[in-house]
C-alpha cells in the first residue's frame, strides 16, 4: 500500500508492505539504486547507514511492547532520504507513523508546517516522533511497577514471580533491539552532514540525545525491576522458610507422639498401664506432656 503526502517541493511516500510493482515504480520515479530497491521487498535482519549518490538509506528496528499489530515484539522501518524526497517502508501499522502522517497532511494543507527545504528535517521529525513513542512505551512499564509494588507486599509474591518475568522479558527484548541505534545514528550523523551539509548535524546530533533519553530510562527500569525482584524474592524465601519450619516442627511434635501411640498399642503382654483403670487418659496425658515439653523447648531456642 502506498500513501503519498507533499509539502510544497517536498515528498513523503509511505509503503506498507509493498509490491515488487509498487517498489519497482518508485524506483523509476526516484532513481533508487536497485540494491536498495531490493531490500525494501523483505524486512531485513540489521539496521544500517548507506550514503548513495543521490540518497541516503537508513534501515532501523522499534521495540513495540504494547502497540502490536502483528503479535511481533520489533518493527522495522526502512527509509530513503533525498534531497527533496522521503521514502519510508515498513511491514506493520506502526502507528507513531500513522500519527505522524496526520499532522503532517494537516500541516501541509495549512501551510504552517516548520519543516524545513529538505527532506532530512522530514527525517528527524519522524525519528524524533518514533522515539518519543518509545519513551510512551516504557511509560507503560512504569504503570506495571506502580501495581507490581503493592502486590509483592500485599502477600502475592508467588503471582508476581510471573509478572515480574514478563516485564524483564519485555526490558531484555527492548533493550536487544534498540542497542544498534547508537553506532547507526553516529554513522547517520556522518553521512547526514555529508550529504545535507554542516547546519544540518545540529538536527542528526538531536536524533542521537533522543535515543539516549530513551536508553537512560530503559536502564532505570531494568534497575527498578531487579531491586524489585530481589525484594520479591526475599519475601517468597521467608514465606518458604516459615512454612518448612512449621512443617519440621509439626514432624518433631508428632513423631514422639506416634511413637507413643505406637508401644501402646502393641499387641503384646505386660505393658506398663495398659489394661489399669484410666489407662487411656493417663496415656493422653503423657502425650500432652511431651507436646507441651516440645512446645516449650522450640520457644525457648526461639525457633518460633
Amino acid at each position: 500500500m502506498i500513501s503519498r503526502y507533499t509539502y510544497k517541493e517536498l515528498v513523503w511516500v509511505d509503503l506498507e508492505s509493498p509490491t515488487q510493482d509498487e517498489v519497482r515504480g518508485i524506483m523509476e520515479e526516484f532513481s533508487v539504486h536497485p540494491l536498495a530497491a531490493e531490500e525494501l521487498l523483505a524486512p531485513t535482519l540489521r539496521p544500517k547507514v548507506d550514503l548513495y549518490p543521490n540518497f541516503i538509506y537508513l534501515i532501523l528496528h522499534f521495540p513495540s511492547i504494547s502497540h502490536k499489530h502483528n503479535g511481533g515484539c520489533e518493527q522495522e522501518i526502512d527509509f530513503i532520504v533525498g534531497k527533496n524526497f522521503i521514502i519510508t517502508t515498513h511491514y506493520d501499522l506502526i502507528d507513531s507513523l500513522h500519527e505522524f502522517s496526520k499532522v503532517f497532511e494537516v500541516n501541509s494543507i495549512l501551510e504552517k508546517s516548520n519543516i524545513g527545504d529538505h527532506a532530512g528535517y522530514i527525517l528527524f521529525y519522524i525519528l524524533k516522533e518514533l522515539y518519543k513513542t518509545l519513551g510512551n512505551e516504557l511509560n507503560h512499564i512504569e504503570r506495571d511497577f506502580a501495581e507490581i509494588e503493592p502486590s509483592i507486599f500485599g502477600g502475592k509474591e508467588r503471582d508476581m514471580v510471573t509478572a515480574i518475568s514478563h516485564i524483564n522479558r519485555d526490558l531484555l527484548n527492548f533493550k536487544q533491539i534498540i542497542r544498534p541505534h547508537k553506532e547507526v545514528l553516529d554513522s547517520l550523523e556522518l553521512s547526514g552532514t555529508k550529504f545535507f551539509g554542516v547546519d544540518f548535524s545540529y538536527y542528526l546530533r538531536t536524533i542521537t540525545g533522543e535515543y539516549f533519553k530513551v536508553s537512560s530510562i530503559l536502564d532505570g527500569h531494568r534497575e527498578t525491576l531487579l531491586e524489585l525482584r530481589n525484594t520479591n524474592d526475599s519475601l517468597l524465601t521467608t514465606k518458604t522458610n516459615d512454612i518448612m519450619k512449621t512443617i519440621a516442627i509439626i514432624s518433631f511434635v508428632t513423631f514422639p507422639l506416634s511413637l507413643v501411640a505406637t508401644v501402646f498399642g502393641m499387641n503384646a503382654d505386660h505393658i506398663p498401664i495398659v489394661g489399669r483403670t484410666g489407662d487411656f487418659w493417663f496415656i493422653i496425658g503423657i502425650m500432652v506432656a511431651i507436646t507441651l515439653t516440645i512446645f516449650a523447648y522450640f520457644k525457648h531456642k526461639r525457633w518460633i
